[in-house]
Formats: C-alpha cells, sequence, structure tokens
C-alpha cells in the first residue's frame, strides 16, 4: 500500500510532467504552427485553425490540459497543510503559474478567440478582417501560456528535488 508521501510524490511528479507536455504542445503552436498557418491565404489558414480547434477537443489532450491543473488545486491544497516543509513554495508558485497562467490564460483570452473564429465563414470578408487579427491576439496570449506553463514546470520539478 502507497504511503501518503509516496502518493504526494506521484502527484508532484505528475504535475510536473503534465505542464511540460502542455508547455510543449503550446511552445509548437508560438514557434511555428501559428507561423505557418500565417503564411496560408486568410481563408486556408483560418479553415485550418478551425479545424484544429475542434480536433485539440479529444479525452487524450483534455486529460492533460485539465488533469494537471486538478492536480495542481490538490497541490494548493496540500500547501496550506505542508506550508512549513521544504519545497513548498515552489509546489504553491508552479500550481498557481499553471491554473492562473496557463488555464486562466486559455479560458479568458484563447477560447474566445476560438470562438469567434468559429462563428465565421473562412472566406467571407470579416472570416479574413478577423484573421488577421487573431493571429497576432491569440499568438500573443500562447506566448503567455508556454511560458507560464514551462515555469510550473520548472517550479514544480524543482519542488520533486525536496
Amino acid at each position: 500500500m502507497a504511503t501518503l508521501d509516496q502518493l504526494f510524490f506521484a502527484l508532484k511528479l505528475f504535475s510536473a510532467l503534465g505542464c511540460g507536455l502542455v508547455a510543449g504542445v503550446f511552445f509548437a503552436f508560438s514557434s511555428f504552427v501559428m507561423n505557418a498557418l500565417a503564411r496560408l491565404e486568410p481563408k486556408q489558414g483560418a479553415a485550418a485553425m478551425q479545424s484544429i480547434n475542434i480536433t485539440v477537443i479529444n479525452p487524450l489532450f483534455m486529460t492533460v490540459l485539465f488533469g494537471t491543473a486538478a492536480a495542481c488545486i490538490l497541490l494548493v491544497v496540500f500547501s496550506a497543510s505542508r506550508w512549513h516543509q521544504p519545497g513548498t513554495v515552489y509546489l504553491l508558485l508552479g500550481s498557481l503559474l499553471y491554473i492562473i497562467g496557463t488555464i486562466g490564460v486559455t479560458i479568458v483570452f484563447n477560447v474566445p478567440l476560438n470562438e469567434a473564429l468559429a462563428r465565421v465563414e473562412p472566406g467571407s470578408i470579416d472570416g479574413a478582417n478577423l484573421w488577421a487579427s487573431y493571429i497576432a491576439n491569440w499568438t500573443t496570449w500562447n506566448h503567455i501560456r508556454t511560458a507560464a506553463a514551462l515555469a510550473a514546470a520548472a517550479s514544480l520539478t524543482i519542488a520533486l528535488c525536496y
């Protein structure tokens, strides 16, 4: 039977790995996917992103994205009871970076942009106009959530050392 310390370690490890995995996915979008889509004609780029936004909502990615958030919420709760232990500040910092900087930014900024893109016809004037601003705005917020997920992974990894 696993001890509480072993379960706590597993939760920290899962959280650190999840943050890193999500950071990697978002980094791919920031470093080349959005640049590739921006090189396409607006109709093609917008249509491709609409397809990505539908396809990304799948059990595997959603489990990693939101399962990591749930694990980070548990770490925040456990941090309150373990405040006196070394490394707790890293647990709290990493968890909050992921919850606020990755999930919060996704929900407040990226998802509404995705929803607006879903409502337009890619080949229309409105679609082309929206696409021009979408690329810049979505990518900016994606950079922020990428950095937050990476910083969270680093902080949680440091916490594993304690």
